[in-house]
């Protein structure tokens, strides 16, 4: 369980994950051995999963996504698992999340242009197996994308 000193580590790291434990320790008014020790312990007990860099799509010529809400065919035992895992080897696909209710799996697919998006639709995603029916809705903006949580 985190107590308050884990929790004020966490809010600065959160803030800036490219902190030094040197540097946390001074936010924190603690030993930088102490966040040291505390910080390892929270990535060993899984309660930090890591710490990784947030990479700017249109930075690098990513222009185009959209959310793909597919239902699969339910009559098929293995449905859900072969999709996912044919879906995961998708290199356009940056995320796919799973529902309970009508719509299955959720993908999202970054492209370059309009003309890439439509050339991995029909080649990669509409030969992904057992669909039953996909919904594509086209981002325009995105409004908040934020993982810190409120600690």
């Amino acid at each position: 369980m985190l107590d308050d000193l884990d929790r004020r580590i966490l809010r600065q790291w959160q803030a800036d994950p490219t902190l030094t434990p040197a540097e946390l320790a001074e936010r924190c008014g603690m030993t930088p051995a102490r966040v040291q020790r505390r910080q390892m312990r929270m990535m060993d007990t899984g309660a930090v999963k890591g710490v990784r860099a947030v990479i700017d799509w249109q930075a690098l010529g990513y222009s185009v996504e959209v959310s793909l809400r597919v239902t699969l065919d339910k009559t098929v035992a293995v449905a859900f698992d072969e999709f996912l895992k044919a879906a995961h080897d998708v290199p356009e696909v940056v995320e796919i999340q799973t529902f309970l209710g009508r719509v299955d799996v959720r993908l999202s697919v970054i492209a370059q242009d309009m003309g890439h998006y439509q050339r991995v639709y029909r080649t990669r995603v509409l030969t992904l197996p057992h669909i039953a029916d996909i919904e594509p809705l086209m981002h325009v903006a995105r409004i908040k994308s934020d993982e810190r949580l409120p600690i």
